[in-house]
């Protein structure tokens, strides 16, 4: 481990499910005093066009696929920035541990001896069921949650989500980053035991303007989701609480705002 007396400070902020709603006092204290911000596309432009104009502020998102740069670059960038003494601010939608790399950011950073603090977020998984009036837990349905990747890292050469566990799992299920793999998931759900009637909500672009809500059975949901041209970024949850969304539900925050 490396140690430099001129080195700045790296806080991993969530800004949460999306919009300015719901970032929290401290996310806004941090991206306001920083002197270098990474940021990218998840946090969404209601507050990406309030980030401070005086500061070095650096894209460092995937569109389509496309990435502006590699996870290890942006480590790279950020002991970089850090080891000019600045304040840098690693932005990132949700929470920045929930399926956010934040972790393995955290790891890499204290390897050289820079110091990291970490601003939770709100999570989507839970925010943006709820902004849809479905809960993640409900005394009735649900008295567990199971919170799940949708997209593993691709040089794994063995998944390490037990599928067969998860069909059999009492509660509610919430997939994050997994519109892409839809059909993959709902077919492993159901050869692994889960009911085909089971609700199926997808909750696309949670908390913004455009937000979609389409809810299904597992068997029906991959057709559905080809058939409208879903897209990521996407909340899906599956289990008996989906019966609660009542359509009309998913205007309720935007009319608010």
């Amino acid at each position: 481990m490396t140690h430099g007396k001129n080195n700045g400070i790296v806080y991993l902020v969530g800004s949460g499910p999306g919009g300015v709603g719901l970032l929290t006092f401290k996310a806004r204290e941090v991206i306001d005093a920083a002197e270098v911000i990474l940021y990218d596309q998840l946090p969404g432009e209601e507050i990406l066009q309030t980030l401070p104009t005086d500061v070095e502020c650096i894209d460092v998102g995937k569109y389509g696929g496309n990435h502006t740069m590699t996870q290890s670059e942006i480590e790279s960038l950020l002991i970089e920035k850090a080891r000019t003494g600045k304040r840098v601010v690693r932005l990132k939608g949700g929470d920045p541990f929930m399926f956010g790399r934040g972790g393995e950011e955290m790891e890499r950073l204290r390897e050289h001896g820079i110091t990291v603090q970490v601003v939770p977020g709100v999570t989507s998984g839970i925010a943006v069921p709820e902004c849809i009036g479905i809960p993640v837990t409900h005394r009735s349905f649900a008295s567990q949650v199971t919170f799940v990747t949708g997209h593993e890292d691709p040089e794994k050469e063995v998944s390490s989500i037990d599928w067969a566990w998860l069909a059999r799992s009492p509660g509610t299920l919430v997939i994050f980053m997994g519109v892409k793999n839809i059909d993959i998931i709902s077919k492993l759900l159901i050869e692994n035991g889960m009911e085909k009637e089971t609700k199926i909500a997808v909750i696309e672009r949670g908390f913004r303007k455009d937000q979609r809500v389409t809810t299904a059975t597992l068997d029906t949901i991959a057709d559905i989701a080809l058939d409208i041209g879903m897209r990521p970024p996407a909340i899906i949850v599956i289990g008996e609480v989906v019966r609660l969304y009542q359509d009309g539900t998913e205007g309720a925050w935007a009319l608010e705002q």
